[in-house]
C-alpha cells in the first residue's frame, strides 16, 4: 500500500525555477527584525529580500529543532501573516513542525505598497497572481534551505485566498509534498472575468497536477465565501491520497479543525498515513 507522502510518479515543476538567474543561488536572502523564544521554541520576525523587493516574513521553529519538517503558511484575502502563526502555526510549532508565514502582496504590512489590489482590471489581477505565485515559491525554496529544516519535508497550507495560491503554487514546485486547504476549492461561477483567469489560474488543473502527493481539504458545510460545492468539485479531481473534512461552520474553521489539520500534516510528514485512511470526515460543533 503507497504510503501518504509518496507520490506514485515524479511531480511537474522543480526547485529551480525561483532562483536567481539560474546560477544556483537561492531567489530570497533574509533578514532578521527580531527573535523570541519561550518553551514552545522561537519565533523569527523577517524579511525576505530580493532587490528592493521585501516580503514580511514569520518563522516558527519548534524547540530544538534539528532537520524538522517545515509548512509555508499563506492567509486569506484581507487578512495577514500574524493570523496564520497564532491560529495552525502554532498548532504545527506544538507537533514539531516548524512553518513560515508571509504577508502576501497588497495584505498586511504591504496593504498600501505599490498601489491597491487591482480589481478592475483583469490583466494586471492575473500579473498580481502570478507573482503571489512566484514569491511563494520562492519562499518554500529558501525555507527548505534552513538549517533547521528538513528540505524532503516541505508542505503548504493555505487558507481561503491563501488556499487557491498555495494549490497552483504546489502544482508547479516539487519539492512541496503535502497540501492542506481550508475553506478554499475551485473558483466560484460568480467570478469576475471566470473564463480570463481559468487560462491563468484554474484549481481543477491544478489539482490534477498534484500527482498523487497527500491532499487535505477542510470546508465548511455553512461557508457561503468557499461554498460546499466548490470544494466537492475540487476534491472529485483530486488523486489519491486525499482527504475532505468537513466542520459543521462558516468561513474560517473552528479550533478542532486547525488542529485536525495540523496534525494529518505532522502524521504525513511522519508517515503514519496510508491511502486507505483517505475519505470524508465530517466534525459537528
Amino acid at each position: 500500500m503507497r504510503r501518504y507522502g509518496e507520490a506514485k510518479r515524479r511531480p511537474r515543476g522543480g526547485g529551480n525555477l525561483a532562483r536567481a538567474g539560474g546560477m544556483g543561488r537561492p531567489y530570497f536572502s533574509a533578514v532578521t527584525r527580531r527573535t523570541t523564544s519561550n518553551t514552545r521554541g522561537a519565533e523569527r520576525v523577517l524579511d525576505l529580500v530580493h532587490g528592493a523587493e521585501r516580503v514580511p516574513a514569520s518563522l516558527l521553529l519548534p524547540k530544538g529543532a534539528v532537520s524538522a519538517p517545515a509548512v509555508l503558511l499563506l492567509h486569506g484575502f484581507s487578512s495577514n501573516k500574524e493570523r496564520m502563526v497564532q491560529s495552525v502555526g502554532r498548532a504545527l510549532q506544538e507537533r514539531g513542525v516548524a512553518s513560515l508565514a508571509l504577508d502576501l502582496p497588497f495584505h498586511g504590512e504591504r496593504d498600501g505598497a505599490g498601489g491597491a489590489l487591482p480589481y478592475r482590471n483583469p490583466i494586471a489581477l492575473v500579473g498580481a497572481w502570478r507573482s503571489a505565485v512566484r514569491e511563494a515559491r520562492a519562499a518554500i525554496e529558501w525555507l527548505g534551505g534552513q538549517p533547521e529544516v528538513d528540505s524532503a519535508r516541505l508542505g503548504v497550507l493555505g487558507y481561503s485566498l491563501g488556499g487557491f495560491l498555495a494549490l497552483m503554487m504546489a502544482s508547479e514546485e516539487a519539492s512541496v509534498r503535502a497540501i492542506t486547504l481550508a475553506a478554499a476549492g475551485d473558483l466560484p461561477d460568480s467570478t469576475p472575468y471566470l473564463s480570463l483567469l481559468r487560462r491563468a489560474v484554474d484549481p481543477l488543473r491544478a489539482v490534477r497536477r498534484l500527482d498523487g502527493r497527500p491532499l487535505l481539504l477542510v470546508n465548511g458545510r455553512r461557508d457561503t465565501t468557499t461554498r460546499p460545492a466548490q470544494a466537492e468539485r475540487l476534491f472529485a479531481l483530486a488523486e489519491e491520497p486525499k482527504e475532505l473534512y468537513w466542520y459543521e461552520g462558516g468561513h474560517w474553521p473552528p479550533v478542532s479543525a486547525i488542529e485536525y489539520a495540523a496534525a494529518w500534516m505532522s502524521e504525513v510528514f511522519a508517515g503514519q498515513r496510508s491511502s486507505g485512511a483517505a475519505g470524508r470526515r465530517t466534525m459537528r460543533g
